[in-house]
Protein backbone atom coordinates (compact mmCIF):
# COMPACT_ATOMS: atom_id res chain seq x y z
CA UNK A 1 0.00 0.00 0.00
CA UNK A 2 2.81 2.39 0.85
CA UNK A 3 4.52 1.64 -2.46
CA UNK A 4 1.28 2.19 -4.36
CA UNK A 5 0.66 5.48 -2.58
CA UNK A 6 4.21 6.58 -3.36
CA UNK A 7 3.66 5.71 -7.03
CA UNK A 8 0.42 7.67 -7.11
CA UNK A 9 2.09 10.74 -5.62
CA UNK A 10 5.10 10.63 -7.95
CA UNK A 11 3.02 10.07 -11.06
CA UNK A 12 0.57 12.76 -10.12
CA UNK A 13 3.27 15.36 -9.65
CA UNK A 14 5.34 14.36 -12.67
CA UNK A 15 2.31 14.54 -14.91
CA UNK A 16 1.86 18.20 -14.10
CA UNK A 17 5.35 19.04 -15.32
CA UNK A 18 5.91 17.81 -18.84
CA UNK A 19 2.48 18.30 -19.96
CA UNK A 20 22.14 2.05 -43.28
CA UNK A 21 23.85 4.54 -45.78
CA UNK A 22 21.91 4.87 -49.05
CA UNK A 23 19.85 7.89 -50.05
CA UNK A 24 16.76 5.75 -50.55
CA UNK A 25 13.77 6.37 -48.35
CA UNK A 26 14.16 4.29 -45.21
CA UNK A 27 12.93 0.70 -45.38
CA UNK A 28 9.78 -0.73 -43.81
CA UNK A 29 9.20 -0.42 -40.13
CA UNK A 30 10.15 -3.48 -38.11
CA UNK A 31 7.50 -5.04 -35.91
CA UNK A 32 7.84 -6.52 -32.44
CA UNK A 33 7.88 -10.06 -33.85
CA UNK A 34 10.90 -9.03 -35.93
CA UNK A 35 12.70 -7.38 -33.04
CA UNK A 36 11.98 -9.44 -29.95
CA UNK A 37 14.26 -12.40 -30.86
CA UNK A 38 17.25 -10.06 -31.30
CA UNK A 39 17.54 -9.15 -27.63
CA UNK A 40 18.45 -5.59 -28.59
CA UNK A 41 15.04 -4.00 -28.06
CA UNK A 42 13.44 -3.64 -24.64
CA UNK A 43 9.79 -2.93 -23.85
CA UNK A 44 9.94 -3.81 -20.18
CA UNK A 45 11.85 -5.89 -17.64
CA UNK A 46 10.59 -9.28 -16.39
CA UNK A 47 10.58 -9.05 -12.60
CA UNK A 48 8.54 -10.02 -9.57
CA UNK A 49 9.46 -6.76 -7.87
CA UNK A 50 6.93 -3.96 -7.70
CA UNK A 51 9.05 -1.50 -9.66
CA UNK A 52 8.56 0.54 -12.79
CA UNK A 53 10.93 2.74 -14.79
CA UNK A 54 10.19 6.37 -15.51
CA UNK A 55 11.62 7.67 -18.79
CA UNK A 56 11.46 11.19 -20.16
CA UNK A 57 11.89 12.13 -23.82
CA UNK A 58 12.68 15.26 -25.83
CA UNK A 59 14.63 17.31 -23.29
CA UNK A 60 16.50 18.77 -21.70
CA UNK A 61 14.13 21.65 -21.11
CA UNK A 62 14.93 24.65 -18.94
CA UNK A 63 11.47 24.75 -17.40
CA UNK A 64 10.32 21.17 -16.99
CA UNK A 65 13.52 19.16 -16.48
CA UNK A 66 14.51 20.92 -13.22
CA UNK A 67 10.99 20.51 -11.82
CA UNK A 68 10.96 16.81 -12.65
CA UNK A 69 14.37 16.41 -11.03
CA UNK A 70 13.04 18.03 -7.85
CA UNK A 71 10.15 15.58 -7.62
CA UNK A 72 12.34 12.57 -8.34
CA UNK A 73 14.79 13.65 -5.65
CA UNK A 74 12.01 14.24 -3.16
CA UNK A 75 10.85 10.63 -3.50
CA UNK A 76 14.26 9.01 -3.96
CA UNK A 77 13.40 7.92 -7.48
CA UNK A 78 15.69 7.64 -10.50
CA UNK A 79 14.82 8.00 -14.18
CA UNK A 80 16.28 7.82 -17.66
CA UNK A 81 16.23 10.94 -19.82
CA UNK A 82 16.35 10.38 -23.58
CA UNK A 83 17.80 13.65 -24.83
CA UNK A 84 17.83 15.36 -28.22
CA UNK A 85 21.24 16.56 -29.39
CA UNK A 86 20.28 20.10 -30.35
CA UNK A 87 18.60 20.58 -26.99
CA UNK A 88 21.75 19.41 -25.24
CA UNK A 89 23.50 22.20 -27.15
CA UNK A 90 20.99 24.68 -25.77
CA UNK A 91 21.08 23.54 -22.15
CA UNK A 92 24.32 21.65 -21.39
CA UNK A 93 24.18 22.58 -17.72
CA UNK A 94 21.00 20.55 -17.34
CA UNK A 95 22.72 17.43 -18.65
CA UNK A 96 25.34 17.82 -15.95
CA UNK A 97 22.66 18.28 -13.31
CA UNK A 98 20.74 15.20 -14.44
CA UNK A 99 23.86 13.04 -14.22
CA UNK A 100 25.03 14.52 -10.93
CA UNK A 101 21.71 13.52 -9.40
CA UNK A 102 22.28 9.90 -10.38
CA UNK A 103 20.00 9.60 -13.39
CA UNK A 104 20.77 8.02 -16.77
CA UNK A 105 20.77 9.73 -20.14
CA UNK A 106 20.17 8.18 -23.55
CA UNK A 107 20.20 9.19 -27.20
CA UNK A 108 16.96 10.44 -28.76
CA UNK A 109 18.71 11.52 -32.02
CA UNK A 110 20.15 14.90 -32.94
CA UNK A 111 17.05 16.51 -34.44
CA UNK A 112 14.17 14.17 -33.60
CA UNK A 113 13.87 12.87 -37.19
CA UNK A 114 11.17 10.23 -37.69
CA UNK A 115 12.59 7.18 -39.48
CA UNK A 116 9.63 6.74 -41.81
CA UNK A 117 9.76 10.33 -43.09
CA UNK A 118 13.26 10.61 -44.51
CA UNK A 119 16.16 8.80 -46.17
CA UNK A 120 18.21 6.04 -44.60
CA UNK A 121 21.29 8.26 -44.69
CA UNK A 122 19.52 11.03 -42.78
CA UNK A 123 18.27 8.56 -40.20
CA UNK A 124 21.74 7.15 -39.64
CA UNK A 125 23.33 10.59 -39.40
CA UNK A 126 20.72 11.78 -36.93
CA UNK A 127 21.36 8.82 -34.63
CA UNK A 128 25.16 9.08 -34.80
CA UNK A 129 25.24 12.86 -34.30
CA UNK A 130 22.95 12.58 -31.31
CA UNK A 131 25.14 9.89 -29.79
CA UNK A 132 28.19 12.16 -30.03
CA UNK A 133 26.50 14.61 -27.69
CA UNK A 134 25.53 11.87 -25.25
CA UNK A 135 29.09 10.54 -25.21
CA UNK A 136 30.41 13.97 -24.26
CA UNK A 137 28.64 13.51 -20.96
CA UNK A 138 28.20 9.80 -20.36
CA UNK A 139 30.46 6.82 -20.98
CA UNK A 140 27.81 4.35 -19.91
CA UNK A 141 25.92 1.88 -22.09
CA UNK A 142 24.53 3.13 -25.40
CA UNK A 143 20.82 3.58 -24.79
CA UNK A 144 18.70 4.75 -27.72
CA UNK A 145 15.05 5.59 -28.10
CA UNK A 146 13.81 6.25 -31.64
CA UNK A 147 11.43 9.18 -32.13
CA UNK A 148 7.88 7.88 -32.19
CA UNK A 149 9.18 4.38 -31.45
CA UNK A 150 9.74 3.86 -35.17
CA UNK A 151 12.39 1.22 -35.94
CA UNK A 152 13.46 0.14 -39.42
CA UNK A 153 16.54 -1.68 -40.73
CA UNK A 154 18.60 1.51 -40.62
CA UNK A 155 17.74 2.33 -37.03
CA UNK A 156 18.28 -1.24 -35.87
CA UNK A 157 21.58 -1.73 -37.72
CA UNK A 158 23.03 1.62 -36.66
CA UNK A 159 22.34 1.02 -32.98
CA UNK A 160 23.48 -2.60 -33.16
CA UNK A 161 26.81 -1.55 -34.71
CA UNK A 162 27.35 0.75 -31.73
CA UNK A 163 26.76 -2.12 -29.33
CA UNK A 164 23.68 -0.31 -28.12
CA UNK A 165 20.27 -1.16 -26.73
CA UNK A 166 16.99 0.24 -28.05
CA UNK A 167 14.71 1.15 -25.18
CA UNK A 168 11.06 1.47 -26.08
CA UNK A 169 8.26 1.43 -23.52
CA UNK A 170 5.48 -0.82 -22.31
CA UNK A 171 2.70 -0.30 -24.84
CA UNK A 172 0.13 0.10 -22.08
CA UNK A 173 2.28 2.84 -20.51
CA UNK A 174 2.04 5.62 -23.07
CA UNK A 175 -0.35 8.15 -21.54
CA UNK A 176 0.22 10.52 -24.49
CA UNK A 177 1.11 13.33 -22.13
CA UNK A 178 2.30 15.42 -25.09
CA UNK A 179 -1.33 15.83 -26.14
CA UNK A 180 -2.08 17.50 -22.79
CA UNK A 181 -5.06 15.36 -21.75
CA UNK A 182 -4.82 16.66 -18.19
CA UNK A 183 -2.95 15.64 -15.08
CA UNK A 184 -5.65 13.34 -13.74
CA UNK A 185 -5.99 11.47 -17.02
CA UNK A 186 -2.25 10.93 -17.33
CA UNK A 187 -1.77 9.85 -13.73
CA UNK A 188 -4.77 7.52 -13.79
CA UNK A 189 -3.50 5.90 -16.99
CA UNK A 190 -0.08 5.13 -15.51
CA UNK A 191 -1.39 3.93 -12.15
CA UNK A 192 -4.27 1.85 -13.52
CA UNK A 193 -1.98 0.05 -15.97
CA UNK A 194 1.06 -0.33 -13.72
CA UNK A 195 2.67 -3.77 -13.87
CA UNK A 196 5.96 -5.03 -12.48
CA UNK A 197 8.86 -4.02 -14.72
CA UNK A 198 6.97 -1.47 -16.79
CA UNK A 199 8.76 1.25 -18.72
CA UNK A 200 6.67 4.42 -18.65
CA UNK A 201 6.89 6.95 -21.47
CA UNK A 202 6.72 10.60 -20.40
CA UNK A 203 8.17 13.84 -21.74
CA UNK A 204 10.16 16.74 -20.35
CA UNK A 205 10.34 18.40 -23.76
CA UNK A 206 7.91 19.15 -26.55
CA UNK A 207 6.81 15.59 -27.28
Amino acid sequence: MVQKLKLIIIVGILCTLGTWTSNKVAARMLMREDLEPTGIVTWGVPTNKKIIAFTFDDGPNDIYTPKILEVLEQYGAKATFFMIGFRIQQAPQLVKTVLNKGHEIGNHTMNHVYAQNTTSKNVQNDILEGQKYIEKWSKGPVLFRPPGGYINDTVFTTVKQQGGQIILWSWHQDPRDWSRPGVTTIANHVIKNARNGDIVLLHDGGG
